[in-house]
């Protein structure tokens, strides 16, 4: 059903899986087509940010190489496929997962590692990163409304993200861990006993868990109002 709008229904979730606001929802829908090349725009500039890396990574590694601009491409079939009235839910599941991990990944580690990357990185570059990223979180919590994130495609997310967890900091299969390149070495001692490697990879297990309890809170969530509302009439 859709609103009197030609808006998706927003289902009466509890705030900590809906915490924008309707009217931030609604504006974000309204102009998905903006959305949408927005993150076409991002997905280039992160293309490019990564050229370097892609240089340095076998070619058959490539795929796990530029995490952000993935993500930020997903987003955007997800909102054009869902506006050209074909949602998948498997790449709405892609991009809701996409959008989490890698939203606050890259601020958290941009945080954990601030000394150095304001000692290598343009201020101006450092906030851009730190903020545009934050804005893929806010992008992806307006995806609840047009999915229903069944579980069979939560599991494509779960099983690329796992994927990406493994490459990136277990077993990079060719050659070294794909994770985005960071400003120390990877063996630098740096808190509780961690080197840089795994608070990275703590980081990004966490957020990827978070995503994957997001998704399927919002599942259940969505199908006790659709039993509620059933129950009604």
């Amino acid at each position: 059903m859709t609103a009197p709008t030609g808006l998706p229904d927003r289902d009466p979730l509890p705030s900590y899986l809906a915490p924008l606001p309707k009217t931030i929802e609604d504006l974000g829908l309204r102009f998905a087509w903006l959305i949408v090349a927005i993150n076409l725009g991002g997905t280039a500039f992160g293309f490019w940010y990564y050229s370097g890396q892609f240089a340095a990574t076998p070619t058959v590694m490539w795929p796990w190489v530029p995490d952000s601009p993935l993500a930020t491409l997903f987003i955007a079939l997800a909102i054009a496929a869902w506006k050209l009235g074909h949602e998948q839910p498997w790449l709405t599941a892609l991009a809701f997962f996409g959008n989490i991990v890698l939203g606050l990944w890259t601020p958290y580690t941009l945080l954990v590692f601030h000394e150095t990357y304001l000692a290598q990185t343009d201020f101006l570059m450092y906030q851009f990163l730190f903020w545009s990223h934050l804005g893929m979180v806010v992008q992806a919590y307006v995806l609840h409304r047009i999915t229903d994130f069944p579980v069979w495609g939560v599991a494509v997310a779960l099983v690329w993200y796992t994927s990406n967890l493994v490459v990136d900091y277990h077993i990079p299969i060719v050659g070294d861990p794909h994770h985005t390149v960071i400003p120390v070495p990877r063996d630098e001692p740096m808190f509780l006993g961690a080197d840089a490697l795994g608070v990275i990879a703590a980081g990004e297990t966490t957020f990827v868990l978070l995503a994957l309890f997001l998704a399927l809170a919002t599942r259940v969530k969505k199908c006790e109002a659709v039993r509620e509302r059933t129950a009604d009439r």
